[in-house]
């Protein structure tokens, strides 16, 4: 019978690195608080010219959202191309980030956490 290409544990230890951890959930906080304030700045404030708030949001995933847009461009959409793939662009760069952050706070920490297996063997 064919595996799987990510099994179950895999899907975890990604999710424990993107949402586990003190660094990633700062990151995904700052985003989702710019994220209420363009809301908020786009749907209930009049603004007699365009309102700069959307840029926040490009600040906090930058660059991995410029690299998926130029993707798209370099495909053929025109500028930054259709709604949709400009918010999957910030979605997936966001959680790209949190992933690389949740990573460098593992290796900072001193590489991959030790099994449960391991640790009851030396006990």
């Amino acid at each position: 019978m064919n595996k799987p290409a990510i099994d179950q544990r895999t899907v975890r230890a990604l999710a424990r690195l993107t949402f586990g951890n003190a660094a990633s959930l700062v990151y995904l906080g700052a985003v989702a608080a710019a994220a209420v304030f363009v809301t908020v700045d786009t749907l209930l404030v009049s603004h007699e010219d365009a309102s700069f708030a959307g840029v926040w949001l490009f600040l906090l995933a930058a660059p991995t959202v410029f690299l998926f847009l130029l993707g798209g461009s370099l495909a053929g959409a025109e500028s930054f191309g259709p709604a949709w793939f400009m918010y999957l662009a910030l979605t997936v760069s966001v959680l790209v980030q949190s992933l690389a952050l949740g990573w460098f706070v593992r290796l900072v920490r001193g590489g991959a956490p030790r099994s449960r297996t391991v640790r009851a063997r030396e006990a």
